[in-house]
C-alpha cells in the first residue's frame, strides 16, 4: 500500500492510498483522483516521509491473527466520512476545522434534499409558484438559470459538493 500526501490546485491537502505508484498514475490520468473537499481533479503530490511499519516483522496484529477456522480476520475499511475526515486532518488546524464544517454541511444537504439533476431551475420554479410540494432540492443550473431564478425572487445557493459525498468509495 502506498500512502501519498496530495494537494489540489486550490491548496487543500489530503492523503491518497494506492496499491502502487502505477495505480496512482493511472487513476490521476483518468481524473479519478479528486480533492475530497472541493472535487478538483488537478492533483499534485507533495513531499512526504516514508512510512515504515517495523512492528509487522515481530508479530501480526490482533485483527490479522487467524480465527478458529484458520482464516485471517481483515480489519474493516473505514467508511467514507472517516476517510474524508482523515483527509481533512492533513491541513492546518483552522483549515481542517473549516473543511470539516464544509463536509458536514455537504452531508446535511445530501441527507435532507432531493436531487433533481438538470431539472433544478424548472423544479425550483414549480415549488416557488405552488405547482409542486415545498421541499429542499439540489441539482445543476447554469449561471444564467441561477441569475434568472434570483431575479424572479427564488432563492438559490451555489454549493459545490465534493465527489466524496456523492457515492461509495472504490
Amino acid at each position: 500500500m502506498k500512502v501519498l500526501d496530495l494537494q489540489c490546485a486550490q491548496g487543500h491537502g489530503f492523503e491518497g492510498w494506492f496499491g502502487s505508484e502505477e495505480d496512482f498514475q493511472s487513476q490521476q490520468t483518468r481524473a479519478l483522483v479528486q480533492c475530497p473537499l472541493c472535487g478538483d481533479a488537478t492533483i499534485s503530490k507533495k513531499l512526504s516521509a516514508p512510512r515504515l511499519n517495523l512492528s509487522r516483522a515481530s508479530a501480526p496484529e490482533a485483527s490479522e491473527r487467524p480465527d478458529s477456522s484458520g482464516r485471517s480476520e481483515q480489519p474493516e475499511r473505514p467508511d467514507r466520512s472517516e476517510q474524508s475526515d482523515k483527509a481533512l486532518a492533513v491541513a492546518g488546524p483552522q483549515d481542517a476545522d473549516m473543511a470539516k464544517l464544509w463536509m458536514e454541511i455537504g452531508r446535511h444537504l445530501m441527507a435532507n434534499t432531493t436531487d433533481v439533476g438538470q431539472r433544478f431551475a424548472e423544479e425550483a420554479r414549480k415549488i416557488h409558484y405552488g405547482e409542486a410540494p415545498e421541499r429542499g432540492i439540489r441539482g445543476q443550473a447554469s449561471a444564467r438559470e441561477a441569475r434568472e431564478l434570483m431575479e424572479e425572487g427564488i432563492g438559490v445557493l451555489p454549493f459545490a459538493l465534493p465527489e466524496a459525498l456523492k457515492g461509495p468509495l472504490q
